[in-house]
């Protein structure tokens, strides 16, 4: 029967081994029975003719159910006949075919220099698997070999790696310049005199964040005594002694003897306490100046952890004032942390720094042999960098039995720890607090009278418990049992607090979000009915933060001079924050509000009241979909007890947590660690860098090791990347991602910038992509900072380029005085402090690629680097070498709720634009496909900082090329599934100048060297300025065979109902 036709519009392309419909309607249609036999050919075709307007209904014999297959598989095959219509064309004049054709020639007639050193043995063996993947297709930068070339390049591999000798990681105090080696740290050659000796020529490398490891250390005897009078002078210092008095209250402070004897007997100690004990401030100082007392004071250098910059600023700055120090300036305490560092003396010190600072350390020397004491502080929290190194240093002590190590965590799990050091022993110090009253939302709101404005009346349990999340069996059950025992609870409260305190509790409760207006009540509530004291406010981002100080500063009555209120998050830059930790003066009530970061990082010594919001943001990975979420969870017990433990420093507290007890009484115990729910590829390739060996046995190791599913999913991405070869070797590109300090595509991204020269922007981007975006968006503002942000878009279609055209307005109002640089901001809502912080990143960014090679000056605006950056084209194809696959298709949307397009991706079928892009409502499109940083999952799968790129920068910087003639038309595809028009004379040319490209990248990333933009007739300058050519004069609007510039122009447009999909009104549900 006809209705019986099966394979759709999307038979062939399964049978090339595509995915079927981009859309994924082929998934779809196969789930409603319709696509599961293969031999209805004869049915498909007549289905197609029908679908050209022949017969537009179906059959008169069909019936019911039949009728809806038949118009879901008529909608399918249209869907694709106008999809095909829309494809780009990707055209080249013949001026430029003829010119291309003639450079083909020229540097594929060019002889490879024999004269090559043995330094480039790896190179060579990439260049053969580029020779021999020409038939193939295959582009160096995608990953794995073709399967015809993988044998026998796996031979050349054994025979190249067979020669070479192992290299000794373990050797102690390594030198920097071997660990700036550009091979493949698995494949060095330590034997090869031509080598060694262009190591010897090659300049070391000045790293600051590494001058402080790198430094001498031996005993001095002089030194010693110095130290030893310097710190009894300390005690008739009256700064001195007034900060000893304070010390001596800490309940640490009694433990010290104790503390004192664990260390110098064991190696590793794990040291539990309360909050407030005053461990991670005190144990360093018991370590020093027991060192500097018993004589061996030279001999100590203690380095300390924190998982937060401003963690590690703070409590080095609380140290030297216990001290009676500055800190820094050579005294005995300082801090490091990214782009910035207070160093304290060379030997008899004390260091605070992030756990990244020492990670990279580990890089240049393996033992850390100039540490003496290393203190992992706040393990407790489980984040990635910290349960790696927890890892590392476990190993660590088996080569180094002068380590000590000290682990300090809250009470909760300290016993975990210790039993993973093999029942290391553990200290618990008390904490110092007064006692804390806890109270209830329901409770809150019996006080304070608050009334929500929401009037959706249906409870919680009617919508997920775990909103938003991919629900394992564990929260699924949560959810199924918070249901059940929701009725119950809510007759528990019936008689203890009024009728309309249960019904406000049941009305907030079916709301995901912070109510941010209750909060500001009972601030309100506290301020005028409670004592003196700082009041502590727990949320859970930025957004709520900037929110709450908002409403505050919309009263007048915080406006007065009696209130200091300050918003606390660690992506903020390290300015002056003392404000946080001094007292107010009398009559002053200071208000913080600040993320988790205020449960254990630092101490606000003055609070009394502490609002917790009951929510955390936390990111989870889902390995089988590859898809990050990020969403404000519920707190653990763990957070709960830590934020109660924030009041009562001073005087008995309140914690006023805003959950009703039944979700109290469901809240987990621990938050999963980081390491169980993140990407794992910028992991990975510290791992390789800092040659821990394989990387699922490494991380098998772990205190709680990832799924296997997550890591071969890393390694994966990895290998398609080319950071990783099929060995799990770095390769030469590998080497160079894992020593930029940001994840994998970013780093790509920044050295395709280098070798393009486009530099500056370039690297604006690549630092908004690892920091953040500058733009605020502030209440009530919201449509005035999206008009903002569409005009300094230039119409690019690109949050990538605004960014970067923000930042020039930035530089270039900074240039003419401060007061230009604020209204311009203001203007604009920009943070000055990000902007600042981006400028700092770029230059540390150049300094990478300076030391590597790419560059010549560590100048980000290097006139010699920047010859292509006005060229926009070129910088969005930089961006698809970077970022690619991750890509998504645009199709029409006729949507009358909701405007703009709809946007699918090849893994997830159809997903959205993240509202603040400057995309999210653009209709006039000139390409159909997107580039895009960052995929999470919230209300909706959304794509955040996306740019619209055309035909030849997918082609030159995207998959595999393949060419082939679909149902009569010429094609030309990317992965084979970037589908593109094109004359089979062009998509050779087009192919063949890829593979040109490709090589030159291979011999450039091997082989790091600023571009000769001077020399026209070398390969590399000839090769990368045509294409620059084609990007720049050759491309067309999608669809449009003349310069039509409407994207959508060759679709018919009486019969758009063909692009309509089954949720067209599911958009209205996205946020």
């Amino acid at each position: 029967m006809s209705y019986r036709y099966e394979g759709g519009g999307g038979g062939r392309r399964s049978r090339r081994g595509g995915r079927g419909y981009r859309d994924g309607s082929r998934e779809r249609l196969e789930r409603r029975g319709g696509g599961c036999g293969r031999g209805a050919r004869g049915n498909g075709s007549n289905f197609a003719q029908d679908s050209e307007g022949q017969n537009d209904r179906p059959p008169p014999h069909l019936r019911g159910r039949e009728i809806g297959l038949w118009y879901a598989r008529y909608g399918a095959v249209r869907r694709k006949q106008a999809d095909r219509r829309s494809r780009a064309v990707v055209h080249m004049d013949e001026a430029r075919q003829e010119h291309i054709t003639k450079l083909l020639n020229s540097v594929q007639s060019d002889q490879p220099d024999p004269g090559r050193s043995s330094r480039d043995g790896y190179s060579s063996m990439s260049d053969n698997w580029q020779t021999a993947a020409s038939s193939s297709g295959h582009c160096y930068f995608d990953g794995d070999l073709p399967e015809e070339v993988k044998h026998k390049s796996e031979e050349e591999e054994e025979e190249i790696t067979s020669k070479q000798k192992k290299p000794n990681s373990t050797s102690k105090g390594a030198s920097s310049a071997k660990a700036d080696k550009d091979e493949p740290p698995d494949n060095w050659d330590e034997g090869d005199e031509e080598e060694e000796k262009v190591e010897k020529e090659r300049p070391i490398r000045n790293d600051k964040d590494v001058e402080f490891l790198l430094q001498e250390v031996v005993r001095d005897p002089l030194m010693d005594e110095e130290l030893k009078r310097d710190l009894q002078s300390k005690k008739t210092d009256p700064s001195y002694k007034e900060m000893l008095k304070f010390r001596e209250k800490l309940p640490s402070y009694s433990k010290r003897e104790d503390l004192v004897r664990l260390i110098n007997s064991n190696p590793v100690v794990v040291v539990s306490g309360e909050t407030g004990c005053g461990k991670t401030t005190q144990v360093t100082q018991f370590i020093l100046d027991d060192h500097i007392n018993r004589g061996r004071g030279s001999t100590c250098r203690v380095v300390c952890t924190q998982p937060r910059r401003i963690s590690a600023i703070s409590i080095a700055e609380r140290v030297a004032a216990e001290r009676a120090e500055r800190v820094g300036n050579g005294k005995s305490c300082g801090y490091q942390i990214r782009l910035q560092s207070r160093l304290p003396r060379r030997q008899g010190s004390i260091l605070y720094c992030t756990t990244g600072i020492i990670l990279q350390w580990l890089r240049s020397d393996p033992m850390l042999s100039s540490v003496s004491h290393l203190v992992l502080d706040e393990i407790h929290e489980r984040n990635l960098q910290s349960d790696v190194l927890l890892i590392i240093v476990k190993e660590l002590l088996n080569v180094r039995d002068d380590l000590k190590v000290i682990l300090m965590s809250a009470t909760l799990n300290a016993e975990k720890f210790s039993k993973y050091f093999d029942k290391c022993p553990m200290i618990h110090i008390p904490g110092l607090t007064f006692p804390v009253e806890e109270l209830l939302l329901e409770d809150i709101i019996e006080m304070t009278r608050y009334r929500p404005l929401n009037t959706d009346r249906n409870p919680a349990w009617k919508r997920r418990f775990w909103q938003g999340r991919q629900s394992s069996s564990g929260k699924e059950e949560k959810e199924l049992e918070y249901k059940e025992s929701w009725p119950s609870y809510a007759r528990t409260l019936q008689g203890r607090y009024s009728d309309s305190t249960i019904e406000a509790v049941e009305m907030l409760d079916n709301d995901e979000k912070i109510d941010l207006e209750l909060i500001l009540a009972l601030i309100r509530y506290i301020v005028l009915n409670e004592g003196e004291g700082a009041i502590l406010v727990f949320l859970p981002g930025w957004d709520n933060i900037s929110g709450l100080n908002d409403l505050l500063m919309a009263q007048q009555m915080f406006r007065s001079e009696n209130f200091v209120i300050i918003p606390l998050h660690s992506l903020m830059p390290t300015v002056n924050q003392t404000q946080v930790f001094k007292r107010p003066p009398p009559g002053v009530r200071k208000i913080v509000i600040a993320t988790n970061i205020a449960e254990t990082s630092i101490t606000i010594d003055d609070v009394v009241f502490v609002i917790d919001g009951g929510k955390i943001k936390e990111t989870n990975f889902d390995s089988d979909n590859n898809i990050s979420t990020m969403l404000a969870e519920w707190v653990s017990l763990a957070n709960a007890k830590q934020r109660k433990g924030r009041a009562g420093r001073v005087q008995p507290g309140k914690c006023y947590h805003l959950y009703n007890g039944l979700r109290a009484s469901m809240l987990e115990a621990y938050q999963l660690p980081e390491i169980m729910r993140t990407p794992l590829e910028e992991l990975c390739l510290q791992i390789k860098i800092l040659k821990l060996g394989s990387i699922s046995h490494f991380l098998e190791k772990a205190m709680d090791p990832p799924s296997q599913k997550a890591v071969n999913l890393a390694i994966k991405n990895l290998t398609d990347l080319n950071a990783l070869d099929h060995r799990e070797n770095l390769t030469a590109l590998g080497v160079h991602l894992a020593r930029l300090p940001v994840e994998p595509h970013t780093g790509k991204l920044i050295l395709f910038g280098a070798l393009f020269g486009c530099l500056d922007p370039v690297l604006t981007i690549a630092a908004s992509l690892s920091f953040k975006d500058p733009f605020f968006i502030p209440l009530g503002k919201e449509k005035m900072a999206d008009m903002r942000r569409r005009t300094l878009s230039r119409n690019s279609k690109s949050d990538h380029l605004t960014i970067v055209y923000a930042f020039k307005g930035w530089e270039e109002a900074k240039q003419r005085g401060a007061r230009y640089e604020r209204e311009y901001c203001w203007d604009n809502f920009l943070s000055a402090n990000t902007l600042q912080m981006l400028h700092n990143m770029k230059g540390q960014f150049a300094e990478h690629l300076m030391h590597a090679g790419f560059v010549s000056s560590r100048n980000p605006k290097d006139p010699i680097s920047n010859v292509n950056s006005d060229n926009e084209k070129l910088i969005k194809a930089v961006i698809v070498a970077g970022l690619y696959p991750k890509v998504a298709m645009i199709r029409p949307s006729y949507s009358k709720k909701r405007p703009g397009v709809k946007v699918y991706t090849q893994s997830d079928g159809k997903v959205c634009i993240h509202p603040k892009s400057v995309n999210v409502e653009e209709t006039e499109f000139n390409y159909t496909w997107l580039i895009y940083h960052l995929k999470m999952k919230t209300s909706s799968i959304f794509l955040y900082d996306c740019t619209e790129v055309s035909p030849f920068s997918l082609l030159f910087f995207g998959g595999d090329i393949s060419i082939q003639k679909e149902e009569g038309d010429e094609t030309i595809a990317v992965d084979r599934w970037i589908v593109f028009r094109s004359p089979a004379r062009i998509a050779h040319l087009v192919k063949s100048l890829k593979k040109e490209l490709d090589s030159l990248l291979q011999e450039k990333i091997s082989n790091p060297a600023p571009v000769d933009w001077n020399n026209r007739q070398s390969k590399d300058c000839a090769v990368i300025t045509a294409i620059i050519d084609l990007l720049t004069t050759q491309e067309r609007p999608a669809g449009s065979s003349k310069d039509d510039g409407r994207m959508w122009a060759s679709a018919p447009r009486g019969k758009h109902v063909y692009f309509n999909e089954d949720d067209d009104d599911d958009d209205d549900n996205d946020d």
